[in-house]
């Protein structure tokens, strides 16, 4: 018998569905529990009343861009540790520096390489996660 140990709870913040079924069904099969936002809103409602110990913030979203709803987020006193890795087709030169000076913690660029997320998401993790 296997004892399975359930990982983070990871917020995806990405307004495209099919980008949201692909990297929940990879990220819950990894043992993450994953939770969706389709909008800056619906984002900072989840933050809110989830135990959220990792974002994944898509940058070009149509209501807010990735980049002032991570400002916003890290703004906010309770949430400016929880770690905000941006996951983006912006992959021109710059485009990592605008994220981690947007306040993102790390960069991911699409298309995601699913057999790698789980490892680069890892690292963003606190090993702690008690508060």
């Amino acid at each position: 018998m296997t004892l399975e140990i359930k990982k983070s709870t990871i917020l995806y913040v990405e307004d495209n569905p099919d980008n949201r079924s692909l990297i929940r069904r990879v990220l819950e099969a990894e043992g993450y529990a994953v939770v969706e936002a389709i909008n800056a809103t619906q984002a900072l409602e989840k933050l809110e009343t989830g135990n959220i110990d990792l974002v994944l913030m898509d940058i070009n979203m149509p209501d807010m861009d990735g980049y002032t709803l991570t400002a916003k987020i890290k703004a906010i006193e309770k949430f400016s540790k929880t770690p905000i890795v941006a996951v983006t087709a912006n992959v021109m030169r710059g485009d990592r520096e605008k994220s981690l000076g947007a306040g993102c913690d790390g960069y991911i660029q699409k298309p995601i390489d699913i057999d790698t997320l789980s490892q680069q998401i890892e690292r963003f993790i606190p090993r702690s996660t008690n508060v």
